[in-house]
């Protein structure tokens, strides 16, 4: 009983901090939640949303880089992506889509030594090429898959 209380007791005092923190502008949702790369997301092409990220988009094709998306995709809303980095010293991970009107779809940053793997669901306005992006060793690495995106599995 006693253990139920302090644990009542000090989820209410931190939630309480936190609230305080944020009325008081000390501490930003923005900052709660994660950096947000304005210039990287909202950029209209390809080039421009990995110079944004990564300060250059020179690319070098990698068959070290395992792309894993589906040929046709029913519902462009939910698209299921994974990718698989062998490169060593894997960085990060872009999946980008060329059609979409803002391309860069998500960037995972990873710690020394993670393996460089994630499956996340992106959305497609239409059919394109979807590209992944590894920084490896300082250096971007990318591959890509044409995707098609169908309305409702009948084509378009």
């Amino acid at each position: 009983m006693n253990l139920q209380r302090r644990l009542l007791l000090k989820s209410t005092l931190a939630a309480s901090a936190t609230t305080m923190a944020i009325s008081a502008g000390l501490l930003t949702p923005k900052a709660v939640l994660a950096a947000w790369n304005t210039t990287a997301f909202t950029a209209k092409d390809v080039n421009a949303a990995l110079a944004g990220a990564y300060g250059n988009s020179d690319l070098t094709d990698s068959n070290k880089i395992k792309l894993k998306a589906p040929e046709v995709a029913e519902n462009g809303a939910s698209v299921t992506i994974t990718v698989n980095s062998e490169l060593d010293k894997t960085e990060a991970i872009s999946i980008l889509v060329k059609n979409n009107a803002q391309p860069l779809t998500a960037t995972f940053n990873f710690a020394a030594n993670a393996e460089g793997f994630v499956t996340t669901n992106i959305k497609m306005g239409k059919s394109s090429d979807v590209i992944a992006v590894v920084k490896a060793d300082g250096k971007l690495y990318s591959t890509k898959q044409q995707v098609k995106v169908t309305i409702g599995g009948c084509g378009g």
